[in-house]
């Protein structure tokens, strides 16, 4: 995927993802290429590097395009655990919109958890979802972006000028 300026693209599962619009501004910053992914059309801003891509209705059609074109170049922004694992193996960087960073380490752990809880929600024995989106999630995820952002941005210069 090496389409923006620097050669960076966020993909953004956009279906309830609470931080679309501090993506558009970071991208914004940083000249960077951003894909809203969704099964129905959604706003978003009139901007060049800013791409609203409507995928079929099907179940993980979604899911499936932004694994599609996830790669080393990519940042993917989802809360889907099981997408966020496709994603890390295709190479790219996935972001919660809570800030946290989904990598090859901890992927495992936390595709578990999420059957773990799934189950204890289909048995009863626990009700409810995760905790309310607050301004520290915002908070963290403008950072951890910003962080991964500037971390590709070295990777790919050093790539570039054929330093270790």
């Amino acid at each position: 995927m090496n389409d923006a300026p620097t050669g960076i693209s966020i993909l953004v599962d956009a279906d309830a993802c609470p931080v679309k619009q501090e993506v558009y501004r970071v991208a914004e910053r940083h000249g960077l290429r951003v894909k809203v992914v969704a099964n129905s059309p959604i706003q978003v801003p009139r901007d060049p590097l800013i791409e609203r891509v409507t995928v079929g209705a099907g179940l993980d059609a979604a899911d499936d395009w932004i694994a599609a074109h996830a790669g080393a170049h990519a940042i993917v922004i989802t809360n889907d655990v099981p997408l966020a694992s496709r994603c890390v193996k295709a190479g790219a960087q996935v972001i919660a919109p809570n800030g946290r960073a989904f990598a090859e380490s901890s992927i495992g752990m936390a595709l578990a958890m999420r059957n773990l809880m799934a189950d204890l929600r289909e048995t009863g024995q626990m009700s409810g979802g995760p905790a309310a989106f607050s301004p520290r999630d915002r908070s963290a995820f403008l950072a951890e972006l910003d962080r991964t952002i500037r971390r590709l941005q070295r990777r790919k210069s050093n790539h570039d000028t054929g330093a270790a």
